[in-house]
């Protein structure tokens, strides 16, 4: 066994407390490159109905749709995604209203038949809708896309909202996969986030969408919450090995009440310490990797005969808005309040307010807020970037073929710029590939940072969580 102590099949090692401090910097999650924050106004609803316009060059290129649902009953403090708490319910049925024409406006423009083989409803709170707004949505699109037969099509659901009638109704309109919200199962945490959550109401879940015939089941889990602590984490481990989920993200709590205002009603002194939280990360990976889980990479886990981990295993894994994904890389269109999209060379978002959302709607324009058209520099970036963030490897040959470039001489100041992550044992460099050592895997984001030109031009602080 190595010095930080070999997991999962070797696939991943823990480096020493040191290093794992030294590299807890703030950087991009990479879901795409360039970044979301580096997208552009000037990319609008006219670029992006272009660019949707334009033929697939590869015949009828299959889509990946998103599709945000914003609302929640009640609000979860440590949660910054794009939200809207409220509990009448009859703002659903007017948001349904704009999706239709939003849905419409874009199928409208796409070109060519383009079968859907993912979807995946997040938020926000999917399941705050009922199972008939849920068909209604299906039934919109399906009306205007087609669904590939033996496609992916996940939701995101709150166990408060999705009891086991709820689950089979998911089934029936074809979903096939699940990412539960857990967080924690410790009631003085759940207590400290506003988000009470028994383990019986989740069970129930679980057990409703098993024996549904749902393909995959992933558990979001979250490291350093308020009155957490490895002991407590330990506990939450248990229970989630007993209901034993497929998959796995394990995401670290950024703290930062000025950005977002539910977190200020968390009390700071509550919060573990970095030396806690490092604390409960290695063991939570350490229990993970033990009980069967591969290391995908940042901060997913998965069974190694599921198809997130077959498809690394086999070179097919991919990074989206969404996180690992085990289709190519498809096109992607996004729907909904702050939904992004990805077409040809181009990444486009929705405007984030909802009376922006339905302004743009009601004069039958795209609600395009900001987006980005690649060159030829950002694609040889991103391949770089997403090779290291899926694989742990760069071809180098792979890249130069495909870009028309020397790497060695394209990129010698990012080269150059490895060499203190070569010496902590983190990357290894030769003359054909770079590859990311077992050791360097849990800080694969500041491998892949070297090779961020918008971070090495602009070195403002900017809103990234932190690697560990």
């Amino acid at each position: 066994m190595s010095k930080g102590g070999s997991l999962s099949k070797g696939n991943v090692e823990l480096p020493d407390r040191a290093t794992l401090r030294r590299y807890d910097q703030a950087g991009p999650r990479y879901t795409s490159y360039p970044t979301a924050d580096r997208f552009v106004e000037a990319f609008d609803a006219e670029a992006y109905a272009r660019w949707l316009a334009v033929p697939s060059t590869v015949g009828a290129r299959p889509l990946s749709l998103y599709v945000h649902i914003p609302f929640c009953n009640t609000i979860c403090y440590y949660c910054g995604c794009n939200k809207i708490v409220t509990k009448d319910h009859g703002k659903a049925a007017e948001y349904l209203g704009f999706l239709e024409k939003e849905i419409d406006l874009v199928a409208d423009r796409l070109s060519g038949a383009r079968p859907v083989e993912q979807l995946h409803l997040g938020g926000g709170t999917p399941t705050y809708l009922s199972s008939e707004e849920l068909q209604r949505l299906m039934v919109l699109l399906r009306a205007r896309f087609a669904f590939a037969p033996r496609g992916e099509f996940s939701i995101e659901i709150d166990p408060r909202t999705a009891p086991p009638e709820k689950i089979r109704a998911l089934a029936s309109l074809g979903f096939n996969r699940l990412s539960v919200g857990v967080q924690d199962f410790d009631a003085d945490v759940q207590r400290a986030v506003n988000r009470e959550q028994s383990f019986e109401i989740t069970q129930e879940s679980v057990q409703a969408a098993r024996a549904a015939g749902f393909q995959s089941i992933n558990f979001d889990l979250i490291y350093g919450l308020p009155r957490q602590s490895s002991a407590s984490f330990s506990v939450t481990l248990d229970r989630v090995l007993e209901l034993d989920p497929d998959r796995i993200a394990l995401y670290h709590y950024a703290h930062l009440p000025e950005r977002f205002k539910p977190q200020r009603r968390i009390d700071p002194q509550a919060v573990p310490s970095p030396q806690e939280k490092l604390t409960i990360m290695i063991d939570a990976i350490r229990r993970l990797c033990a009980a069967g889980y591969e290391y995908i990479g940042m901060d997913h886990f998965a069974k190694s005969n599921d198809d997130l981990a077959r498809a690394q295993r086999q070179g097919r894994l991919h990074r989206n808005f969404q996180g690992y994904s085990t289709r190519p890389d498809y096109d992607l269109i996004g729907l909904g309040v702050s939904a992004i999209g990805k077409i040809g060379p181009t990444y486009a978002q929705n405007t984030r307010s909802l009376d922006e959302y339905y302004e743009s709607l009601r004069g039958g324009v795209l609600p395009i807020q900001r987006g980005i058209q690649l060159n030829a520099d950002d694609l040889a970036r991103r391949a770089v970037i997403m090779a290291l963030m899926c694989h742990f490897e760069v071809a180098k040959e792979s890249i130069a073929t495909a870009h028309l470039l020397d790497f060695d001489e394209y990129f010698g100041t990012e080269l150059a710029e490895l060499g203190p992550l070569q010496d902590a044992g983190l990357v290894e460099c030769t003359k054909d590939w770079i590859s990311v050592t077992p050791k360097g895997r849990l800080l694969v984001r500041a491998v892949a940072m070297v090779f961020d030109r918008y971070l090495r031009n602009d070195r403002r602080t900017r809103p990234y969580s932190k690697i560990v």
